[in-house]
């Protein structure tokens, strides 16, 4: 019998780049595309595997350490989130000139809703951008086959292919079988060409009239037309006029609704498994055989753009689908219900639970910073950085966020805007960003920052560890993602490289002592030789249990001087702080505290104390 297994999506595409014969992936993490490399990491050491891995330390990076093994024509790939392919974007421009040797996937995972993301933008348009084919697979196991499909496209005309799965493809599970993964590490082989790896403006030109050549053809691949799904809907006496074409995850939605409404052996639809570049003769096919066109598609009307006829076709343009936001299968049923002229599905109201707002988790040491860095500057700017300790911005800690290493630009930026006002009349600003993002983004910005004479103080949340995403290790930790020893790289070390001459490390849980470095910081901002002034909040992540080991629990209690006046709960917001109502003493819950302990130095009433250890 056949093994089998129930795969998530990202470990699906995983096990297809395997499948592949893929010999090198680098990534950077990010939500919904961070399993595919830690379960390549595990496919690595469970097949012996010869393959490189790296978590870099950007996407850009990234994308460019895989292209040189790809230029060595090996297989390669670069994963990342939609984001991410920002950061990447100007290698992604040059590498569709330049072209490929062995196959070249980048992944890219779609976040429509957005769940996790800062923006909810659909990657194809880059891909149309680029001009580079872009692949877009609706469900795990259709993940898994494509891929070898993608390194074959991108080896056939050597051209980067994107492979895009959406947040649904990558969290989904489904049932697979197992096959075996090939065998052997094919031989690197650089062949010398200055005028395609290297080229000048004038051979670029050329590059560009061969990656249009590249499109046209790849438009006409039978293998990746978009396919027929219904062919019992054309058996009726009456010839349909209308039909739906779709892509992605919603093309399942749509196939599973429209079988419950009767409408499978009625309306044609269209699976289109490669949005970019799309056949024309499949534009001209059903331009011509339907006077009505549905297109189902996420975030963007990539699609219903190439079908360029705002007679015909209906989708986000026509504003028949809305223009944002994820397509559920509720929001599907009721599009697919008012192009098929039927009546609104009945509506059951879900009931109003109320929610709560995503918080630190219970003895976070970034907690006990927020609460440092408002005590110290409580009329201060704060930009903020894209990372877990986002939150900081229910804590009224974090004013802005806008990108990776955005925190310590704009934390500039605020610094020459009021620069022209005395001392005493402008805000003391002071920006926060983690430590895995400091590498990837921070680092320019900082020595921007310097160079261009801004003050401002710069506190640096070193939990050791990538946390949002799962425990990746950073430049910092001595050790790649299999645990290899390597160089372990000093974040205070840097800073001073950058230029920097006010550098302090201090644990967030020593609460006072923190703070009273803050004002130290602000006041070397403002001296007459200041500058920008650096802290580094160093404590490790209590969820990264390989950092647990040696922590230290204590327990707190709430004493009679506890008036319930919820200062700890509104400034703090520790999950283990309970109201028990007004003017009750509130409540610490034991199943969730952490022991830190930092929430005794919070209460101005002295109401938190900790328990000696011999009680």
């Amino acid at each position: 019998m056949t093994a089998r297994k129930i795969l998530l999506g990202n470990e699906a595409i995983a096990v297809g780049l395997a499948e592949s014969a893929c010999t090198m992936a680098t990534s950077y993490p990010g939500t919904p595309a961070s399993e595919v490399l830690s379960t390549l990491v595990q496919l690595k050491k469970a097949e012996n595997l010869q393959l490189h891995l790296e978590w870099s330390i950007n996407e850009k990076v990234a994308f460019e350490v895989a292209l040189a093994n790809s230029f060595a024509g090996r297989r390669s790939v670069a994963i990342m989130k939609q984001v991410g392919l920002n950061v990447a974007a100007d290698p992604l421009m040059s590498a569709a000139y330049t072209g490929v040797k062995g196959g070249f996937v980048l992944v890219v995972a779609d976040d429509p809703g957005p769940h996790s993301s800062q923006t909810e933008q659909d990657s194809r348009f880059l891909a149309m951008m680029a001009k580079v084919p872009v692949l877009d697979p609706s469900s795990p196991a259709e993940a898994r086959d494509m891929l070898p499909q993608a390194f074959s496209l991108s080896e056939q005309y050597e051209i980067p292919v994107m492979f895009r799965p959406t947040t649904r493809v990558c969290h989904a599970r489904q049932d697979m079988e197992l096959r075996p993964f090939p065998t052997g590490d094919p031989p690197p082989q650089f062949e010398k060409n200055p005028t395609r790896w290297a080229a000048t403006p004038k051979f670029r030109l050329i590059l560009h009239g061969q990656l249009n050549e590249k499109l046209s053809n790849i438009s006409r691949e039978p293998s990746l037309a978009p396919k027929f799904l219904n062919e019992i809907a054309l058996a009726t006496a009456e010839k349909p006029r209308i039909c739906i074409v779709a892509s992605g995850v919603v093309l399942a939605h749509a196939k599973e609704i429209m079988m419950d409404l009767g409408l499978w052996t009625k309306i044609p639809i269209y699976q289109v498994p490669m949005p970019y570049p799309l056949p024309r003769s499949f534009r001209d096919e059903i331009l011509s055989q339907y006077d009505r066109i549905l297109v189902l598609e996420e975030t963007d009307p990539v699609i219903e753009l190439q079908l360029q006829n705002r007679e015909k076709v209906f989708g986000r343009i026509t504003g028949t689908v809305p223009s944002a936001g994820e397509l559920l299968p509720e929001a599907v049923e009721e599009i697919v219900r008012t192009f098929a002229h039927l009546p609104p599905a009945p509506r059951i109201e879900p009931p109003n639970f109320p929610g709560r707002r995503p918080t630190l988790c219970a003895g976070c040491p970034h907690r006990a910073t927020f609460f440092a860095i408002k005590k110290a500057f409580p009329k201060g700017i704060y930009p903020g950085d894209i990372g877990c300790y986002t939150l900081g911005v229910n804590l009224g800690a974090v004013d802005t966020v806008l990108c990776m290493g955005a925190s310590i630009s704009q934390a500039a930026g605020f610094y020459h805007a009021y620069r022209t006002l005395p001392p005493e009349g402008a805000p003391a600003v002071c920006a926060t960003i983690g430590d895995s993002t400091f590498f990837h983004a921070g680092i320019p910005a900082l020595i921007n920052a310097v160079v261009q004479g801004a003050r401002f103080t710069l506190v640096i949340l070193d939990n050791s560890t990538t946390a949002m995403t799962g425990h990746q290790p950073t430049p910092a930790s001595g050790h790649t993602l299999d645990g290899t020893p390597v160089p372990q790289l000093s974040i205070p070390e840097i800073v001073k490289a950058c230029g920097v001459r006010f550098v302090e490390v201090e644990d967030p849980y020593r609460l006072d002592a923190l703070i009273d470095l803050l004002k130290k910081a602000g006041g070397y901002t403002r001296s007459e030789k200041g500058g920008v002034a650096v802290v580094v909040a160093k404590h490790p992540c209590l969820m990264d249990r390989a950092q647990s080991a040696s922590r230290i629990r204590r327990e707190v209690t709430v004493n009679e001087k506890c008036k319930g006046c919820g200062l700890c709960i509104k400034q703090f917001e520790c999950p283990a702080l309970v109201s028990q109502g007004e003017k009750e003493p509130i409540r610490i819950d034991s199943s969730l505290c952490s022991g830190c302990g930092v929430c005794v130095h919070v209460c101005p009433h002295g109401a938190l104390t900790v328990v000696p250890k011999n009680e």
